[in-house]
């Protein structure tokens, strides 16, 4: 049944070209009655999915839009891809993929992809390089972070479940995680941008719609635009921007200087000490809070504190704060101005909350359905080794309910009694291996894809053939590095 109820979804969205938000809530609700969860149940256990998300990854979309606006729409994000551009750009692709992987340490995926993919974007519009080139390596240093190291919640969750030590996954995790980027980020970046040779489009692009570069954007090796998304700005063929969401920013590297009203338009721009230090401010937090739960005494005064201030919906929130400063009263921009941008931010990721949402309905439906305890059973009749074991039931779940964490939890719960007497770095490379796993081959049934997706206004093929191949690559690099690792620890 959750085969099916997949296959439904890829029907209507692909072949019927039914929105994704109506799709994924068809399925849904097929796959619920179909496992037996029951007409009355089943609505009921969409919503809570549903609400799940939303709940949380809603309210970080809308705080990292906001930042992405007002990053876009001051100058900050051309001082950022300014320094990027500054020596060689065939590095590029690196420079991105390690600013994902600093980034991705302390930061969930999530909010690393809503605050770090306009900047990637601009980056394809001022360099003419094809989307997926810059995008893909930035996608792997966030995606690789958050399977693999902790203070996520899928290795956390496992490290708790198999008795496992902290820093010993976190220093494996690490050593696994370094060369998973370079092969799944630039390296398989080059192979994606053949194959989906997209510029600058998507949501991302509409969040940062304040800028206009004064000429079209080309793409490089004599490539042609596809769907009409490879240029710079609206009067080269862009994708439009979200209805009642008006351009009126200058064109990038000017200051306006027309008879307007003050406040309305920049009259300077952020430096990039600033502009760094915003944009890395909610990673310090998240960061500290993150230290604070390794080193610090859950007795000691500052604690709760730094928990906090450290939560990712409070320091995204500080972080908005701190930017309708730096990026807005501080560039020249009034209250009323900025009040207006960060309601404009919202226009153009409304509809991709609702399509996450919706994911997180499938999902729930699925592990209510059974699918995940069905796998399981399966797997452990095959008597495999731990390592091995919990990634190939990381990897069922992972295709059946489309979320990393419930596979990941999973898994660990059932190779539990096999870990039982693996040293402590064993079991941190069977965490590693599950976190491998949780990754494999996203598609229409996890929130991420749909994140990406709609981020870089793609079509589901599109996203197939670069998030989820890249995820594929991540989780089988991961796998092989683990058993490498085992072979010498």
């Amino acid at each position: 049944m959750a085969v099916l109820g997949i296959a439904i979804i890829v029907v209507l969205i692909v072949a019927l070209k039914v929105h994704a938000f109506l799709s994924l809530t068809i399925g849904a609700l097929f796959v619920g009655v179909a496992s037996g969860i029951g007409a009355g149940a089943v609505t009921k256990s969409y919503e809570n999915g549903v609400g799940s998300v939303l709940g949380y990854v809603g309210v970080l979309i809308a705080l990292g839009a906001m930042v992405g606006k007002l990053l876009a729409d001051s100058g900050g994000a051309d001082q950022v891809v300014d320094t990027l551009l500054r020596g060689r750009q065939g590095g590029l692709p690196w420079k991105m993929a390690l600013i994902a992987f600093i980034i991705g340490i302390p930061m969930f995926f999530e909010i690393g992809l809503v605050l770090l993919i306009p900047v990637v974007v601009l980056a394809v519009r001022r360099t003419g390089a094809r989307a997926m080139l810059l995008g893909i390596p930035a996608l792997a240093g966030l995606s690789v972070l958050h399977g693999f190291v902790p203070p996520h919640p899928g290795p956390l969750a496992a490290i708790g479940v198999l008795k496992g030590n902290v820093g010993i996954t976190l220093a494996l995790g690490l050593l696994v995680a370094i060369p998973t980027v370079i092969v799944a980020g630039p390296l398989f970046g080059r192979l994606a941008a053949r194959w989906v040779p997209i510029g600058a489009a998507g949501a991302a692009l509409e969040v940062g719609s304040g800028h206009h570069d004064s000429e079209p954007v080309q793409l490089r090796d004599g490539a042609d635009d596809v769907g009409g998304v490879g240029r710079a700005d609206g009067a080269h063929g862009a994708t439009p921007v979200a209805p009642h969401s008006p351009q009126h920013a200058a064109p990038q590297g000017t200051v306006q200087t027309t008879d307007t009203a003050p406040g309305t338009v920049r009259t300077r721009t952020p430096s990039f000490a600033a502009t760094i230090t915003t944009v890395l401010l909610p990673v310090v937090l998240m960061l500290i809070k993150a230290a604070s739960d390794v080193w610090m005494s859950k007795d000691n005064a500052i604690y709760p504190v730094l928990q906090f201030i450290g939560d990712p919906v409070v320091a995204l929130l500080i972080a908005v704060l701190v930017a309708m400063y730096t990026f807005g009263t501080a560039v020249g921009f009034g209250v009323p101005e900025l009040s207006r941008k960060v309601g404009e931010s919202l226009l153009p990721i409304s509809g991709v909350m609702l399509i996450v949402g919706a994911g997180g309905g499938f999902k729930q439906v699925l592990v209510d359905g059974g699918t995940g305890t069905a796998i399981a059973k399966i797997a452990i009749a095959a008597n495999l080794s731990a390592l091995l074991l919990g990634w190939i039931v990381a990897v069922l779940i992972r295709l059946a309910t489309g979320s990393a964490t419930v596979a990941t939890v999973t898994a660990a719960g059932i190779v539990a009694p096999l870990a039982g007497g693996l040293s402590t770095t064993h079991i941190a490379l069977v965490v590693l291996a599950i976190g491998a796993g949780s990754l494999f081959f996203s598609h229409v049934n996890d929130a991420g894809f749909w994140l990406v997706k709609e981020y870089f206004g793609m079509t589901v093929g599109e996203t197939i053939k670069t998030w989820s191949v890249m995820e594929t690559v991540i989780s089988v690099m991961g796998l092989g590095m683990t058993l490498l690792l085992s072979t010498f620890l």
